[in-house]
């Protein structure tokens, strides 16, 4: 597309594109300080915690958790190490395919996750849910997966996963 094809910004879009960046910069590290201060984990040690203990099965492969949490592999390799380092998963060998491993919580991990929910909700319903009233929230549980299908039919979603 050229300079002279491009559909550029209404001052009112610019508007709502600024304050949709601000809130992508201010949310996610607002959740960190908030879970690093109420339970001394990362985000996405939580987010993985979340999976595991929601998940039906005992254990999941990474690739699935990768997937649940739209992830590419290898930031979660990395993050389960460091999790497992830290007592709150095991990795044992896969009964299915005998090169990859499963993943589960330890009883570590399940009293982290249990203990952690709590303040983490309260956070999340304080600040996003109790935010909006409930035309705004519908409004955003129609924009938003709008804007997630966008994202994929561009092509532009982590494929690794």
């Amino acid at each position: 597309m050229t300079s002279d094809e491009t559909r550029w910004l209404s001052e009112s879009e610019q508007d709502l594109w600024r304050t949709i960046r601000e809130f992508l910069w201010l949310f996610p590290s607002a959740m960190d300080r908030q879970l690093m201060r109420d339970s001394q984990m990362q985000s996405g040690e939580y987010s993985v915690l979340a999976v595991l203990s929601e998940a039906a099965e005992p254990s999941l492969r990474p690739a699935d958790v990768a997937e649940a949490l739209r992830w590419d592999r290898s930031r979660l390799s990395h993050l389960l190490r460091r999790m497992e380092a830290k007592g709150l998963i095991s990795r044992c060998s896969d009964e299915t395919d005998r090169r990859g491993h499963q993943i589960a919580l330890t009883e570590q991990g399940q009293a982290t996750i249990e203990n952690a929910a709590p303040s983490h909700v309260t956070f999340v319903r304080e600040t996003l849910f109790d935010s909006l009233d409930a035309a705004e929230r519908r409004a955003l549980e129609t924009a938003l997966p709008k804007i997630l299908e966008s994202i994929e039919q561009q092509g532009l979603k982590d494929s690794s996963c």
